[in-house]
């Protein structure tokens, strides 16, 4: 498989169960760096795409930490930061979630994750693409737990997931004392339902802004959003 080839950074993705997708550029792209996080968290990191985009946006990010249990992707994630231009502010950890919950004392300014979430469907015979992809790989509820334990007081959760879970996470997060700040609704095209929810929570209380993206007007003929919001990173945009 060949490698992905972004302006600034080039992934491999041949030993990730989870490859590039528009999900991860579109949450890498969108997620805030406007209160200038010092210290960044890759839940999931799988390729390590996240953690690269917001090397790549902000030069305040010195300190960005990514966490991967699968074993070919912990290597191929540790890799793609040892390759790229930001290899001294990137660290992969081999780890789960909750066993780094349990060590880490450090608070983060910024947690950013691309979780997997596809519970409803039928299991494949590659077995590290289901861990990648099914949800009992990393549930919502040790997202949320992971991030009322981890995240500074100023800091933001922004995350990616099916639209339809939008409700059941907004919940779980208040619980924990975390509101939506921001939310992106993206459809594939104009007339299709919307098919994911980007979710930006803050531990402060505040109303929430809700705007909606469209990929695309016709196959391959983008939005001037989409444009927009990815063209720092997409050679061909």
């Amino acid at each position: 498989m060949k490698p992905f080839k972004f302006k600034q950074f080039t992934i491999q993705q041949d030993r990730c169960a989870m490859k590039i997708g528009t999900d991860g550029v579109l949450l890498g792209a969108w997620t805030s760096v406007k209160h200038n996080p010092y210290s960044v968290l890759d839940i999931g990191a799988g390729t390590g795409i996240l953690s690269l985009m917001i090397a790549q946006r902000s030069s305040f990010a010195e300190q960005i930490e990514a966490i991967e249990i699968d074993d070919n992707a912990f290597e191929q994630c540790s890799e793609n930061f040892e390759n790229s231009p930001w290899n001294d502010r990137l660290f992969c950890y081999h780890a789960a979630l909750l066993e780094f919950v349990e060590e880490i004392d450090d608070a983060f300014d910024l947690i950013i994750c691309n979780p997997p979430f596809y519970s409803e469907d039928y299991k494949t015979n590659d077995a590290s693409r289901d861990l990648a992809r099914f949800n009992d790989a990393m549930p919502f509820e040790h997202i949320i737990y992971a991030v009322a334990h981890l995240l500074s007081e100023n800091g933001l959760f922004s995350i990616v997931i099916p639209y339809k879970e939008e409700q059941k996470l907004i919940e779980l997060a208040r619980k924990v004392g975390l509101s939506a700040k921001r939310i992106l609704h993206v459809k594939g095209n104009p007339t299709t339902d919307i098919k994911r929810s980007l979710i930006e929570f803050s531990a402060q209380e505040r109303t929430t802004e809700i705007k909606e993206l469209i990929i695309e007007t016709a196959r391959h003929q983008y939005t001037e959003d989409y444009i927009n919001l990815t063209k720092d990173f997409y050679l061909k945009m």
